[in-house]
């Protein structure tokens, strides 16, 4: 079978996961995701690598890498660790600075939620010492209470909720998630910069889920412009503070909406886009009907389609 393989940056996988969100297969262990076209089966890892096969693989590896197979994966490599022009300064994470992080983009269920912080330098020891840092080495039970730590420090945050019949709508409107998730980011970010006016901040940090230009483009669409000194960079909550904050709150947040359609439709909603969730999905459409879903999914995902072998 035709193969080939790249190594591309983890903002153009993510990039990708959005392109083929509505060819999404089962995912293996220590992927990203696995789509499968007409043309091919492109599974993408977390170290970067993503293999394509299939009878014509380079229809599609050709739309994310220039080259092909392995020796396109040894160029790339520098690529994928490399700095860009909007990259922070690695001063930014000891100053005061704003950071902002998304959760729920990749779970079928639920809304995407946005949330924004803005640490002062004299914050940041005190915000280690109550255990804030990349949310996903963390229990959702911990996340929730390091969330409540948070507010009670008095850290500015703003959080956004865009909820799952305001997501489908825009969808249906011509909305990749990438621009939602831009403009959410924005406008988290305008309210937050609102409510420090005056204070000094050496930055604004987004964890980077698309290319900076694109991200640009994005609220470019709708009117809106990028405030200066604003950074992105992959990873971002593992480094920044005011990111992993912002990603804490954000997470909790996602798992408290989770909790309330759970309680509402009367059925506990799985996390995650799995096999699990495709028969959960069939479960609620006997029940419920289908029109339910658009109140509390993310109805483009593969796993709409996929849950009816279980109806």
């Amino acid at each position: 079978m035709p193969q080939s393989v790249h190594v591309i940056p983890l903002t153009t996988i993510k990039e990708m996961q959005q392109y083929y969100a509505n060819s999404v297969t089962d995912t293996p262990q220590g992927a990203v995701f696995r789509a499968k076209t007409p043309n091919a089966v492109i599974t993408a890892y977390r170290s970067g690598k993503v293999l394509f096969q299939g009878k014509d693989p380079e229809k599609e590896s050709t739309k994310w890498a220039k080259d092909n197979g392995e020796k396109s994966a040894k160029k790339k490599k520098h690529i994928t660790n490399s700095a860009h022009k909007n990259s922070p300064p690695t001063s930014l994470f000891k100053a005061s600075h704003i950071g902002s992080d998304e959760a729920g983009t990749g779970d079928y269920f639920g809304p995407i939620t946005v949330a924004c912080a803005a640490v002062n330098a004299n914050q940041i020891e005190r915000l280690k010492q109550i255990g804030v840092q990349d949310s996903k080495n963390l229990t959702d039970k911990t996340i929730k209470r390091i969330a409540k730590e948070i507010v009670k420090l008095d850290v500015p945050y703003s959080l956004l909720v865009l909820r799952n019949e305001k997501y489908n709508a825009l969808k249906n409107k011509g909305w990749s998630q990438g621009k939602m998730k831009a403009m959410l980011h924005h406008h988290a970010i305008q309210n937050v910069l609102e409510k420090v006016d005056g204070l000094k901040f050496e930055g604004i940090l987004i964890d980077q889920f698309c290319e900076p230009s694109l991200y640009k483009k994005y609220i470019a669409s709708e009117q809106e412009k990028i405030t200066d000194k604003t950074y992105f960079m992959t990873k971002a909550e593992s480094y920044s503070i005011a990111v992993a904050a912002g990603s804490i709150i954000a997470r909790t947040s996602f798992l408290n909406e989770m909790d309330k359609l759970s309680d509402k439709l009367g059925i506990t909603l799985p996390k995650g886009a799995s096999n699990r969730v495709d028969q959960v999905i069939a479960n609620i459409i006997n029940e419920k009907g289908h029109d339910i879903l658009t109140t509390c999914a993310k109805t483009h995902f593969i796993n709409t389609k996929k849950a009816e072998k279980y109806l």
